[in-house]
């Protein structure tokens, strides 16, 4: 599997390198999300540390933003188990 490292900025202004997994888009097309890796490893089974974060498009560049919304989040988990499922 190639790897593709981006760089992410985050809402405060921070940029950090990650390994990119994949996109997702919300079903009625107004929200994107990215999935990615930091490369942190945790647990006794050693599983890779996953993060999802909503991307915002401010007029010039894209952000990413924490999904706080338990709503949005669960909509984010059904994305998510539908490409785990396919």
């Amino acid at each position: 599997m190639n790897k593709k490292n981006i760089i992410i900025k985050n809402s405060d202004g921070t940029s950090l390198e990650v390994e990119l997994i994949t996109y997702l888009f919300s079903d009625d097309g107004q929200k994107n999300y990215v999935v990615y890796s930091k490369g942190e490893i945790n647990g006794a089974e050693k599983d890779e540390v996953i993060y999802v974060s909503r991307i915002i498009n401010d007029g010039t560049k894209l952000i990413i933003e924490e999904i706080v919304d338990d709503d949005e989040w669960a909509n984010v988990q059904t994305l998510l188990k539908r490409i785990a499922n396919a």
